[in-house]
């Protein structure tokens, strides 16, 4: 009796996935696209512009998932998001920032001594800010990003990937390659660096049953590049 429901679930998991994809890679590419270009006058892309635009998608990126888990009847702890210990686990988060900073530099260096580009020795000049607002408006990108992700790649598509192929380590692999690839604009070395530490995190979030120290971990990456490299005029 169980093999007919199987049957079921995958197929329903492989058509939820093909459906998502189809909204999340075509902006991921044009996205890479832009940043290598510029925008269409020859300029860098507006900040204000890229971030609301960043923000809006993550936005309705998590509501596509919560409309399949409601169609579904499953409820968000299904993908991670459990608040019965929400302290403890970003705790873990905070306790695994520095080790997975430090193998994070390590690996891109291993790339990068392989030969593999990275553009990202300086942030893109898109990103310097000119206001309180566009300060503000990074916490906000920085946050929402963070969270969005994390469901959208840990959360959901890991989950839904090894619903399909029986496999945690293939489930691991194909989401964090996905992870990687709205990063090219920032080279080989980068890209190759970021889909071995989005492993990393997937391990984590498996590991902890939760996206909570995920989170903690993704926001404290984002916040050292965005934040204080800009207040203390570090390019």
């Amino acid at each position: 009796m169980d093999i007919p429901n199987l049957a079921t679930d995958r197929k329903r998991n492989l058509f939820e996935v093909i459906v998502f994809l189809l909204f999340i890679v075509p902006p991921m590419i044009i996205s890479f696209l832009s940043l290598q270009g510029g925008t269409p006058q020859g300029g860098n892309p507006s900040f204000p512009i890229l971030s609301c635009s960043l923000i809006f998608n993550d936005f309705a990126y998590v509501g596509l998932i919560a409309f399949f888990l409601w169609r579904n009847g499953e409820p968000f702890t299904e993908i991670g998001w459990k608040f019965d210990r929400v302290i403890k686990e970003a705790a873990w988060g905070i306790a695994l920032f520095p080790p997975l900073m430090a193998s994070v530099y390590l690996i891109e260096k291993g790339f990068q001594c392989l030969g593999l580009s990275s553009h990202m020795n300086h942030l893109p000049e898109f990103l310097a800010l000119n206001s309180p607002g566009e300060i503000l408006l990074v916490g906000v990108l920085i946050v929402v990003v963070a969270i969005a992700e994390e469901t959208v790649f840990r959360g959901y598509l890991l989950l839904r990937f090894r619903g399909i192929t029986g496999s945690t380590a293939a489930s691991v692999i194909i989401s964090s390659i996905l992870f990687s690839v709205g990063h090219g604009y920032e080279g080989f070395a980068t890209v190759a660096t970021i889909c071995m530490s989005g492993a990393i995190v997937a391990l984590i979030f498996l590991w902890r049953k939760s996206l909570v120290a995920p989170v903690v971990i993704h926001l404290l990456i984002d916040l050292y590049p965005l934040v204080l490299m800009l207040m203390f005029g570090i390019r």
